[in-house]
């Protein structure tokens, strides 16, 4: 069985304890239990969290786990907690650090000369304090050796997905997904933002033109085709949505097909061409047009980059 010790300090964000679930599913899912969760803290006993509940801990001791996993808190790491975890790096086959928990493996040292991610807010901050972590922001995870991070609140359900599909396959991860009722699991290179949720449409009658799209990008997706799922003529609906988005149906949609183009080629081993012709781009020299455009670099770069490696020669061709 997978030892995997789950650190807790005081004030630590409720959220995290998401993380632990897919691990629980996962056991329930197999013949035998594959993963022991301890709650770990400086002196074990009850810890309150932020929402004001206490969670029972265990001492830290320094025994062997599969993995360790360091969470949020409010409060500042202890001494130590940091003397824990750059010992655990000799007992401990991985150790992963969800959104502000990547201070802590920064200040321990384990984050040195990695790629690295935490939550968006404080990213700026991760890579001014820590100058010599290789801080990328617009990650949902990153795996860099046996050290894990993760961006903040749900990132950490992806991020244990990952990991259980590490330890027992794509298969296994799926039905855990499956039981948890997600809609999609998210590759770690996939961006932390998302179109839908930064466009904020202030209507019902918007909205469902926005999942239309999302659920139709290899589709006929013009002013009129969109117009008639709103009901509405084109120029109405033209004027409507660039009201309550702030921007055209146009430049909507083809965010939304380079969201859905950029998670094609982080989560799947499609050809650039099937990419381009799932996600409504037509060909990938417009795919190419449009990444060049909203990230500054070419597709083929990006998915090289969410899989942790650009060679010399992509790196002079994303130049402009």
């Amino acid at each position: 069985m997978r030892k995997v010790g789950f650190i807790i300090s005081p004030s630590y964000q409720s959220m995290g304890f998401a993380l632990t679930a897919p691990f629980e599913i996962a056991n329930r899912q197999a013949a035998e239990p594959v993963y022991d969760i301890r709650m770990l803290s400086k002196h074990g006993g009850p810890v309150r969290t932020s929402l004001g509940f206490q969670v029972l801990t265990e001492p830290f001791a320094a025994e062997p786990y599969d993995l360790i996993i360091v969470g949020a808190s409010t409060e500042d790491a202890s001494p130590e907690m940091i003397d824990f975890i750059r010992h655990a790096r000799s007992h401990c086959r991985r150790i992963v650090a969800t959104c502000h928990g990547a201070f802590v493996l920064a200040e321990a040292g384990l984050l040195d000369g990695r790629r690295a991610t935490t939550h968006w807010d404080r990213a700026g901050e991760l890579r001014a304090r820590y100058p010599n972590v290789r801080v990328e922001e617009d990650r949902i995870f990153i795996a860099d050796g046996p050290v894990w991070t993760s961006a903040g609140m749900t990132a950490g359900i992806d991020l244990a997905l990952a990991l259980i599909e590490e330890d027992l396959g794509m298969e296994a991860a799926r039905i855990v997904a499956r039981r948890l009722v997600l809609y999609h699991r998210r590759a770690g290179g996939q961006s932390q933002f998302s179109s839908l949720l930064e466009l904020e449409p202030k209507s019902d009658r918007i909205q469902t033109v926005l999942t239309y799209a999302r659920r139709n990008l290899a589709g006929r997706l013009g002013v009129d085709d969109l117009a008639e799922v709103a009901h509405l003529s084109p120029r109405q609906f033209s004027r409507a949505f660039q009201a309550e988005t702030g921007q055209t149906p146009a430049k909507a949609v083809e965010n939304l097909r380079l969201e859905g183009a950029r998670a094609l080629m982080e989560d799947t081993n499609h050809t650039l061409d099937v990419v381009a012709q799932l996600t409504g781009f037509g060909d990938r020299n417009q795919m190419r047009r449009a990444f060049l455009r909203a990230y500054g670099q070419p597709p083929q770069v990006i998915r090289r980059q969410s899989r942790g490696y650009v060679s010399i020669k992509e790196r002079e061709l994303a130049e402009p």
